[in-house]
This record gives C-alpha cells, structure tokens and sequence, in this order.
C-alpha cells in the first residue's frame, strides 16, 4: 500500500486534472473549426424549419390527446380523480379568499377585514421569529393596501399557503424517506427531483391545465408541482447527515426506528427543515405568480395585463409588491428557523416574550371583532398612492428611454451582431444532421460516454418532436445568455471571494435578487428593450446572474489560504494567483455555477416568449392562447424539458471528467486516494 510520503503532492494532480480539461476544450475548438467549415458549405440546407402556424401530424396527435381527456372528463377515472383534486383546491382556496380579501355575499366585505387580517399576520410574525419581522410584516401589509392591491395580495398569498401547506403535508414522509430509504428507492426519487428541478416553470402549467382545469386549481397544482421538491430534497439531506456517532448511540440505548426518528433526526435537522421550507415558499409564491397565465389569482394577474399592453408602470407597483412579499416570507421564514438557537442562548427574556404574545393576542382579537363590525376596518380605504407611482414610473422610463436609446439600441446590436446572429446561423441554418453531430462530438468531449449518451437520447427525441428549429433558436439564445452570465460571475464572483467589503455589500443585494419571482424581471427591461429576444436575453441574464455569482464566489473563497500563500511565495502576480491557482483549484464550483446558469437562463428565456422572444418560448405561448395550437404548445413544452435535460446531463458528466481516466498518471493517483483539490478531504474547499 502506498504510504503518504510516498503520495505525489496535490499540485501534481491538479496538475494531471488540468491536462484533462485543456485536452478536452482543444478537442472542442477542432470540432467547433470543423463545423464551422461544414456550415460555410451548407448554410440554410435541410434545416427543418416550419411555418410559425404550421401543423404536423403529431401537434394533431397531440391536440386529438387533448380532446379525448377533456371529452372522458365524465367516464375516465383518471381524469375525475384529477378534476376531484381540482374542485378541492378551488373550493379551499375560494373559502379563504371569501375570508380575507373578498366580498363573502351576501356580506359586502370579506368575513375578517384588513385590519384583522394585519393584526393576525404581525401577531404570527413576532409568535415565530421576533419584534423586527413583525415589524417588517405588518409594514408589507399595510403597503399592499395603500397601493391598492390589497385583493390581489391576499389571493396570491392565500394560493401559497395552500400549495406550501399541501407540500410540507406531503413532502415532509417523502423526505424522511429519502433521508432514511434504500439506494435504489432514493436513486429513483433523486432522479425524479432532478427532472422536476430541471423542467423550466413555464412548462408546468400545459399538462396541469388539461388534467386539472384552469384558475384556482391550476394555480395550486402547479404551484405545489414547483414547491415540492425542495423540501424533499433539502429536508431529507438534512435526516441523513444527522452525525451517524449520534445514531449509533440511540440503537445502542434500543431505541426503535420511530423513536429514533421522531427523538433524534427530526430534531437535529430542525435548522435544514426550515431552509427546506424556506426554499419551498419562494418557489411556490414564483409559480403562484406565473400562475396568472393560466387565470390563477393574485398580483400576478395586473402585472400580465400591463406587459401584454407594454405598460411599465402599470406592471411596476404589483411587482415590486410581489418583491415585497417575497422578502418578508423569506426573512420570516430565515428568523424562524434561528428562532429555537437564539431561545437556547438566553437571548431573549421569555417572560416579557409571553406577556407581550398574550398581550398581542388580545390586540388580534379586538382588530378581528371591529373587522367584522366596522366598514372602515373590513375594507382597505381607497389610495390612488399606486396609480401615482405608476404614472412617476412611466415619466422615469420614458426619460431614460429617449436619453438613453442609443446606448441601448448599440448593446442590443453589438450582442446581435458578435454573439447572437453568428452563433444562430451555426445552429439553426446548418443541416439539423451537421448539428446534431456537431453536438453529440462536443457532448463527447466535455462529458464523454455519459454526456454523449444523454444528448443523443435528448437529441433524438427533439428531431422527433418536429420542432428542431426553434429548438435550435432557443440554444442559442440560452448559450449567449449563459455566456454572459459567466462573465458576471465570473468579474464579481472572484472580486467578491478577493474582498470582504465587495462581499458584504453585493452579496444582500445577490440574496434579494434571488428572492424576486422570474416574472417580474421583464419589466424594466421590457421599457429598456422593446418587445424582441434580446429583452428575453437580458431578463435571462439578471435573473440567472445572481446564483452563479455566489456559487463563483464561494468556490474561490474555499481555496485553502495555505496554497495562497505557498503561491505567493513563489512571486506570483494577483493575475496569477487568480487565473493559475483559484480558477483552476474551483473549477467544480465554476462547472455547477455554469450549470444552474444554463437552467436558470432557459427558464427565463422561456417566459421570455412572453415578451417577443420567439422560438420555443412562443410556441409554448401560443398553445396556451390558440386551443387549435395547443398540440405544437405540448410539443414545445416537451422540447424544452429534454434541453433542459441536455444541458443539465452534460455539464454534469463534464464535472465529472476530471474523475474519469485518460492516462495511467491520473488514474493511479486518483486510485491511491490522494486528497485531489477540490474535494472535501483536501482541504481546498
């Protein structure tokens, strides 16, 4: 056996893994000049392109598809038991509405008015986190009123509270079981999760629709389809990295299986649980939010309306309302979860915290009663507060707009020119075969067996679809986007790991990005932009930016100081340091950064369709609005789940290379178990 003094040191096998990739990319730049040099001879042959309204024979399978589930509704079990589950969701979600935010006839006002309501909601703020929250959480309430969408705030909210608390009902027994099950039953959930996870939002609302009907239940199902697999994941992460010497402690005090569970696991991941649940509330208020497009209620329904007019400031107020929203429940949910650690610390004095819950409770009680009683209570006074913003709103786009179109017309037509129009032309007017091969060798190269097995399925199936030309349309616009959305990540991501204070003032504003539903991105670059792909491409930047940043960032912090220095100590330059040390030494954490980028880009690109984006995206859209369209929309949704895949398959068997074996050097070392950079026995991260 190989003694560690006899291990070759680290560099050396960055060294070899570094080889690894440089061969990979040269191969990737010669399969590139290759197909460049096909293209020149080839440009617009056998390119499958189609007539937007062109129907194929399978867009009218599908379609036929859809007549004969809507035609069984009153025969076909399947189809009754998901119409059931559909009249549940709007029965429950109506009997909230008609409690908080609408007339509950013959009663002209809901059964507990806004003041009742607010005291309720700043009374559970302070019951599950602290004074701050309830603070923050009566002001977003008191907000949503005065800028009159008081109604529409409440609808949304109460869409999130039913898909949240069907998701936690049925995600929390999932994730014990993916935290405590066999391999093969958690390999299964884990690679449904991933689909799940990868399916962009849009895509979500075709098949859910059909089987469960429009409005309130579409909302719920899909939102609840969105927010499930967080919880699972996260909260089963959590059950299975309970430390295995505590485990190993309960069987020997003959603990059984439940009590183990209920006793230990549950409670040492309390911490992850509530980050699960954190995650699944801002997916699910994302969907609810997109839900508009399928007549769900909520703010997102006045924010479609304004964008289908191209009025930004109309679009404005109910956005940054749902922005609103979604920092409060995001920093209730964060305080809740620190809740139970700050109590243990003595950090709070819990007698004056029971007398001022008790206290509160009462308050509560008596804004309920004259919420019931008085007018002025149970119904939010009128504010043209939200009709003033908007109309501020547009007077400052305006502004910018005629001062700045030029510089915006020149970005716009510089990306178009350099990125966009050239790297269109190679994908979508070479012939469907050149491309495909072209993709499947690069598919190879990066990611070797495993990315070329995925490609071709997801390739195949694509040409199959009949929809290859928008697919091909759709790619480009996702690798441009995701190009430059490296590039950001890249410039902040190392400037943040290199300075503190950058850090400490970029990464809140990285965190509340993060916080903001898909939906609203489009605003302020559709007055910036105009209605064209490119306004899809940059909401799509904005949007993905924010994870890649931090993801860049936190992998080039983990570099172990010691290498820092030991580098430094050799005279390296900071541009050294940076592009020969830590770039290299995180290459796992700028792989994933790319991969949730591409993710992230193709679901916003998608909306995008919205917004003139084209391709896919308007496919998608045009399903949804034209019922003859609607096999070529379920087409579309299909192409774009398997591009999702593709790209996510890929770039992860590309992570994975460096593992993989190209010479005997790298596979001795890997064999002999030497702490390669990068992995968590190395220290490098």
């Amino acid at each position: 056996m190989t003694t560690l003094a006899e291990r070759p040191p680290v560099r050396e096998v960055e060294e070899d893994r570094s080889g690894v990739w440089a061969s990979r990319w040269a191969w990737a730049v010669v399969v590139l000049a290759a197909w460049v040099v096909v293209w020149r001879f080839t440009d617009g042959v056998d390119t499958l392109a189609r007539p937007v309204r062109e129907s194929t024979p399978l867009f009218d399978r599908l379609s036929d598809f859809r007549d004969a589930v809507l035609a069984s509704r009153d025969t076909n079990p399947v189809v009754q038991a998901t119409y059931a589950v559909g009249q549940w969701c709007v029965d429950a979600t109506d009997w909230l509405s008609r409690m908080v935010s609408v007339p509950d006839f013959p009663r002209p006002v809901p059964q507990v008015g806004w003041l009742g309501v607010l005291a309720a909601a700043t009374w559970i703020g302070y019951a599950v986190a602290n004074l701050r929250i309830a603070v923050l959480v009566a002001a977003s309430f008191a907000t949503f009123g005065v800028l009159g969408y008081w109604s529409d705030a409440m609808d949304l909210l109460v869409i999130t509270f039913v898909a949240v608390l069907l998701a936690v009902l049925i995600g929390l027994p999932l994730a014990v079981y993916y935290g405590t099950g066999g391999r093969v039953g958690v390999g299964l959930m884990t690679s449904l999760l991933d689909l799940l996870q990868t399916m962009p939002t849009f895509v979500y609302l075709g098949p859910i629709v059909l089987f469960f009907g429009i409005g309130s239940s579409a909302a719920v199902v899909c939102t609840l389809a969105y927010a499930l697999p967080p919880i699972i994941r996260i909260a089963g992460h959590g059950i299975r990295n309970v430390s295995p010497t505590t485990i190993e402690a309960t069987d020997s005090s003959g603990q059984t299986a439940r009590q183990r569970l209920l006793k230990v696991q549950l409670p040492m991941a309390r911490a992850t649980i509530v980050v699960g649940l954190n995650q699944t509330i801002m997916a699910a208020l994302s969907m609810a939010t997109l839900a508009a497009y399928v007549d769900g209620p909520g703010l997102g329904k006045p924010v479609l309306r304004a964008l289908t007019r191209n009025d930004v400031g109309g679009a404005f107020v109910p956005g940054m309302l749902i922005v609103l929203m979604a920092v409060m429940l995001d920093r209730t949910t964060t305080a809740a979860s620190r809740r139970a650690e700050i109590a243990a610390r003595g950090g709070d004095d819990p007698r004056l915290r029971r007398i001022l819950l008790g206290g509160g409770l009462v308050g509560v009680l008596v804004a309920v009663w004259l919420s019931r009683q008085q007018l002025w209570a149970a119904e939010f006074p009128e504010s043209d507060l939200g009709g003033r913003i908007a109309d501020g709103v547009d007077s400052a786009f305006g502004w910018i707009t005629s001062t700045f179109d030029g510089l915006t017309g020149a970005v716009k037509d510089t990306v178009s020119t350099v990125l966009l129009n050239p790297l269109q032309s190679l994908l979508a007017d070479s012939p469907w075969y050149v491309t495909g091969l072209a993709l499947l060798a690069i598919a190879y190269v990066v990611g070797r067996r495993r990315g070329l097995v995925s490609a071709a399925i997801c390739l195949t199936l694509i040409v199959l679809l009949d929809l290859w030309h928008s697919a091909m349309l759709t790619l480009t616009m996702v690798l441009v986007a995701t190009l430059l959305v490296m590039v950001l990540a890249l410039v902040f991501g190392v400037w943040m790991a290199r300075s503190r204070a950058v850090d400490l003032v970029l990464r809140p504003v990285l965190d509340a990005g993060q916080t903001i539903p898909p939906f609203v991105y489009l605003i302020p670059v559709l007055a910036l932009f105009d209605p064209t792909r490119f306004t899809a491409i940059v909401a799509s930047v904005v949007y993905a930016a924010p994870v890649a940043i931090k993801l860049v960032a936190d992998g080039i912090s983990a570099v172990s100081p010691s290498t820092l220095e030991a580098s430094r100590s050799t005279g390296c330059t900071t541009w050294q340091e940076i592009f020969k040390v830590q770039l290299p030494m995180a290459r796992n954490s700028l792989v994933l950064a790319t991969n949730q980028g591409l993710l992230y880009v193709l679901s916003m690109v998608v909306i995008g369709g919205l917004v003139g984006a084209g391709a896919l995206g308007y496919d998608v859209v045009l399903g949804f609005s034209r019922s003859e369209e609607w096999g070529k929309g379920a087409a579309a949704g299909l192409t774009i789940v398997l591009l999702g895949v593709l790209i996510d398959r890929v770039c992860r068997a590309a992570a994975d290379v460096p593992k993989d074996t190209t010479g005997a050097r790298t596979r001795t070392l890997l064999r002999s178990k030497v702490p390669v950079a990068g992995s968590p026995k190395s220290g490098l991260i």
